[in-house]
């Protein structure tokens, strides 16, 4: 379905991006990740799907670099065509303790990173299609862009913030064949949940699956983790035909986190 397009995915090296980029590539699409760790195993995995595989590794703390990663991508594959903005941090912390650097890291990746990469990846896919426009922008907020948990406040608050931006980017380009929308998932067990049972586990003395539960049980009535993969399934809904008029929404799959 997307062969000829490319995707490029920030934060994809792991977790739920690596999920999305798979998802893209087994429909067709050419894929530039992004991220840090190990880049050599998600580019072999993607790979093996049969596409065009390349990676950049900006930090997307820092515009002149996200810039230098949509040239490179330009040059690599000729433009980008679907656009998930994905890259994400977190920091636990009550507002009176919560350091300024962490809050300014945070909104930086979280938030200004999908600005930047889509202020920079709209002007191609307006041109596309002779002048009618097609592109995706997919931007990975999180149920914590629709409600809010104490301790998390630099994280809501930019999650808010990709909600908002998911809207107006749509709004700006709705006569156009560029749709833009935000997914907005409950817990995922991605490296950075992990490590949030990990130390409930440690902090409770209990066992890491109790852990999980306790974790589930206090916001996700479906008591079950949603998977990358089923993210990358919606990601690949929204690129397709169905999804052409499907515009400035924010998609909870949440297990019935935000229907309480």
């Amino acid at each position: 379905m997307l062969k000829g397009k490319t995707a490029l995915v920030t934060g994809s090296t792991s977790g739920i991006g690596l999920g999305i980029a798979k998802a893209l590539a087994a429909q067709g699409a050419n894929i530039m990740l992004n991220g840090f760790g190990d880049v050599d195993g998600p580019k072999a995995e993607v790979a093996a799907l049969g596409v065009k595989v390349a990676y950049h590794g900006a930090d997307m703390s820092k515009p002149g670099e996200i810039e230098a990663m949509m040239k490179f991508a330009a040059a690599e594959f000729g433009q980008v065509d679907i656009l998930v903005n994905n890259a994400g941090i977190q920091h636990v912390a009550r507002i009176e303790n919560f350091p300024a650097e962490k809050w300014d890291a945070i909104i930086a990746i979280n938030l200004s990173s999908a600005f930047h990469a889509t202020r920079l990846a709209l002007p191609a896919m307006q041109a596309a299609d002779g002048g009618k426009g097609w592109g995706r922008i997919i931007n990975l907020a999180s149920v914590h862009g629709l409600v809010g948990s104490a301790e998390k406040s630099a994280y809501v608050a930019a999650k808010h913030g990709v909600v908002g931006l998911t809207k107006v980017t749509a709004l700006e380009n709705a006569t156009s064949g560029v749709t833009c929308n935000a997914i907005c998932p409950g817990w995922v067990l991605t490296p950075l949940v992990q490590k949030q049972v990990d130390a409930r586990a440690e902090a409770g003395g209990i066992s890491n699956e109790a852990a999980k539960q306790q974790l589930l049980g206090e916001k996700e009535p479906s008591m079950q983790f949603t998977t990358p993969e089923e993210l990358g399934a919606l990601a690949v809904f929204f690129c397709s035909p169905a999804g052409a008029n499907i515009r400035g929404v924010a998609w909870n799959m949440d297990g019935g986190w935000t229907a309480q």
